[in-house]
């Protein structure tokens, strides 16, 4: 797979998608990269990495016009561009059926009129809910329990049907929790690391009882690299997991420790989700995507988080984030 160097990667500008751009950098591809259209020409991640095989295109995956301008050369599609934040999908879903699905269509449709060799379409564990049995394969049952969700759900479906319908050489790679460096404040991950950062003596959270999968994020690029160059798995829904969960209560204790620090924690009312909608439990199973590509996670949770508090408690990169206003 991949034989022409040339990819697209959409929502390059974003916390995953920035990895994913440099991964593919480093791994000698020309990267057109697409960073959502703003007035600021502002780039997101992508303004501090330089490369000359990096084409930097800004935009906006609403437009079909310009989903085909962009992928017109490309071998391989990475669609990672979505609206993402839960608790924002609450007060304003309409926009969220827009860029997800309308933007997903778009998007296999300019793939399908380029010609592209594969799409990789980015999902979510969110689609599956709380679990019903664990670990959870790619056959488990989807529940959209919220409007975020419920569109993630319906961009599957439009990809899958471009695969049934047109032939699109289709993947659903469906990421688990990914964490790492640039990660939004809206996770919780970030929001606890960046809290006690800040010098907060009591952290703000949410519910605490839920479990997560949590994959780092190179090891979650890693797995959409390798389902771009595995062969036969078009068509397909895979799941990029480590196998394993942790409650939100354990993994803040873990970071405290790494941080050196005895801080307490309160649950901020603003910050649970509602009853119905809370996903409690999400534990992946990989065993699809071992068997079809190879790829199993290289970092433990504590060695991941040991990078990813290094990063968020570099000066620089802590001024980046406002850590005393709850990011929807």
């Amino acid at each position: 797979m991949m034989d022409n160097r040339k990819v697209l990667v959409t929502g390059a500008d974003g916390f995953i998608g920035s990895h994913l751009t440099e991964l593919l950098l480093s791994e000698g591809y020309e990267v057109r990269a697409l960073s959502v259209y703003n007035s600021f020409n502002y780039w997101g991640w992508l303004e501090d990495i330089k490369h000359p095989g990096l084409e930097i295109v800004s935009g906006d995956v609403r437009d079909a016009a310009f989903c085909r301008h962009i992928t017109q050369g490309c071998s391989v599609v990475f669609h990672l561009a979505a609206l993402i934040a839960i608790p924002y999908s609450y007060v304003a879903p309409d926009s969220y059926v827009d860029t997800n699905i309308k933007g997903t269509l778009n998007m296999c449709q300019a793939a399908r009129d380029c010609g592209v060799e594969r799409i990789i379409v980015t999902s979510t564990s969110e689609v599956y809910g709380t679990a019903r049995y664990v670990p959870i394969d790619e056959m488990h049952p989807k529940q959209p329990q919220s409007p975020y969700s419920a569109t993630k759900i319906g961009a599957d479906a439009i990809a899958m049907s471009f695969f049934n319908a047109f032939d699109l050489p289709v993947v659903i790679a469906r990421p688990f929790n990914t964490y790492g460096p640039r990660q939004s404040a809206r996770a919780i991950i970030p929001t606890i690391i960046t809290q006690i950062a800040g010098g907060a003596r009591e952290i703000k959270v949410g519910d605490l009882s839920p479990t997560r999968d949590f994959n780092f994020v190179k090891d979650t690029c890693r797995g959409f690299l390798a389902l771009a160059n595995a062969v036969g798995v078009e068509g397909q829904e895979i799941n990029i997991a480590t196998g394993t969960e942790v409650s939100m209560a354990d993994t803040l204790t873990l970071i405290a420790e790494l941080m050196n620090s005895d801080v307490e924690y309160v649950v901020d009312p603003e910050r649970l989700r509602p009853s119905r909608s809370e996903v409690f439990r999400l534990c992946g199973d990989n065993a699809k995507i071992k068997r079809l590509t190879g790829w199993q996670p290289r970092y433990t949770l504590a060695e991941g988080l040991e990078e990813t508090v290094a990063w968020f408690t570099c000066k620089e990169n802590l001024s980046k984030y406002k850590s005393n206003i709850y990011n929807r």
